[in-house]
């Protein structure tokens, strides 16, 4: 039955436009915005997983920050002691040739005291960050280095810290302010590497701190043409143990340092997997939606055009109800 007062058909495809343009309104919003889920509205459940998850992608930057710092002043102090276990090694060489008959002691310190001041250079520029782990010029020498690792998220979505500590004192290399602090400036008793049977001290440093005297009641490693064969292999001994010292704080170091070095590539991991899975949750699938608007679209115009033709109907019978 046609009606002119309530048209059924154009009231139907009325509400359908309606629908239609509704849908269409929010596919055009997840096409320009890029989100599926832009609001607590659009889904609770997910829009409140995406946010925690988007302050742990967050709270992951921040550490990663935090750790390439911490990994920058291990990485520096690792160069420099390297450094130092290579200088020290060429100085034990020399030590070596000076023990041969015939050779110019004179002209091997020249080379030695080279290496020494190469040894010094190295100490001195391991700084990063105002923070330098090979050398010392305070009255109170920071002995622990701590360096942030990673940072765990309890149950109750409490986050903790989590840092390596690092025991700084067997990599102090220099201490102008404590000579004895220093493993290059302190006195290392040759009788206790190699005893002559008597309990006199045989007491020997590498270096004597910039502006300051060496270790008191020890002799500097250094050759003259006086310098005999037993202050030679004292010499020799005490630099070997000053090596086998920086060996393994280098060796420490190396440690830690591939130890950061592997927890900063999980954490890049990490927080790319956390933001693949926002992505999941709450971003637009573009050809999806690209597809829907489409759809909507041709809907829209279908509804348009179904509208119009209702309409037209009602204008038709009413037309003949005049021409009657």
């Amino acid at each position: 039955m046609s009606s002119l007062t309530s048209n059924a058909f154009a009231l139907g495809a009325l509400t359908v436009l309606r629908g239609v343009n509704k849908e269409l309104t929010s596919a055009q919003l997840q096409v320009s915005s890029g989100y599926r889920i832009g609001s607590a509205a659009d889904d609770p459940s997910y829009w409140s997983m995406s946010m925690t998850m988007k302050s742990d992608s967050a709270s992951l930057k921040t550490f990663g920050d935090a750790m390439s710092l911490g990994a920058s002043k291990v990485d520096t102090a690792y160069t420099a002691m390297t450094s130092v276990v290579d200088t020290l090694t060429e100085i034990q060489a020399k030590l070596v040739s000076a023990s041969e008959n015939g050779v110019d002691k004179d002209k091997l310190n020249t080379d030695i005291q080279a290496l020494k001041a190469q040894l010094t250079s190295s100490v001195e520029s391991a700084s990063f960050a105002g923070s330098n782990w090979l050398y010392n010029t305070q009255s109170v020498a920071e002995t622990k280095q701590s360096v942030v690792s990673n940072f765990v998220r309890g149950t109750s979505g409490e986050v903790t810290l989590n840092t390596i500590d690092y025991d700084a004192s067997q990599s102090l290399m220099i201490d102008t302010a404590d000579p004895s602090r220093g493993l290059l400036t302190r006195n290392i008793d040759a009788n206790t590497i190699s005893s002559d049977g008597t309990s006199t001290a045989r007491n020997y440093y590498m270096l004597a701190p910039n502006g300051a005297a060496g270790a008191a009641g020890g002799k500097e490693i250094a050759l003259s043409a006086s310098t005999t064969s037993g202050d030679i292999s004292d010499m020799l001994n005490v630099t070997h143990s000053m090596l086998a010292a920086a060996t393994t704080a280098a060796s420490n170091m190396g440690i830690m340092k591939a130890r950061l070095d592997s927890q900063s590539t999980y954490l890049s991991g990490l927080q790319d997997a956390i933001d693949t899975s926002v992505g999941d949750l709450i971003d637009t699938n573009m050809e999806e939606a690209s597809a829907r608007v489409t759809s909507l679209k041709t809907a829209q115009q279908l509804g348009v055009q179904s509208l119009s033709m209702a309409n037209t109907m009602a204008s038709k019978i009413l037309t003949l109800l005049q021409n009657g």
